[in-house]
Parts: C-alpha cells; sequence; structure tokens
C-alpha cells in the first residue's frame, strides 16, 4: 500500500506548503439593525463656551445636548 507522504519531501515544495492562503476566508461581520431610541457613543468637537454652557447646571449636560439637538432637528424637517 504505497501512500504519498503527508509532508513534503522536497525542501521547496514545504516552504511553498507555508505560504499557501487558508482554505477558509472570515465570515463578514453581521451587522445588527440598530435599537430604535437607543444611544450612540460619538467624539463631537464643539466650542468650548457650547460646552461650558451646557456643563453650567451641572450633570446632565449630554442629555440637554441631545435635546438641543434633536429640537434643532423637528425645528428642521
Amino acid at each position: 500500500m504505497a501512500s504519498t507522504p503527508r509532508r513534503p519531501v522536497n525542501p521547496m515544495d514545504a516552504a511553498e506548503a507555508l505560504f499557501k492562503p487558508a482554505a477558509k476566508e472570515a465570515a463578514p461581520a453581521v451587522e445588527r439593525p440598530a435599537v430604535p431610541n437607543s444611544r450612540e457613543t460619538v467624539s463631537l468637537r464643539i466650542d468650548s463656551d457650547v460646552l461650558s454652557f451646557f456643563q453650567e447646571d451641572g450633570p446632565g449636560w449630554q442629555d440637554r445636548i441631545n435635546d438641543a439637538l434633536r429640537a434643532a432637528m423637528l425645528a428642521k424637517g
């Protein structure tokens, strides 16, 4: 019962076997639909005086900025 060796005997074939592309490709990432009314972390550049205005009243300044942006969005559309 003659069988071919599992490992290449020729050094060139052994080197080529190391650099063969992987048989399996990674599965594409599944995009999940956004949950309605969910929050998303973003980085936003705003003027320091605008930020100070919203932070003057203490905690909740991010919610106040969100409310102001929502009001501007609704006023436009």
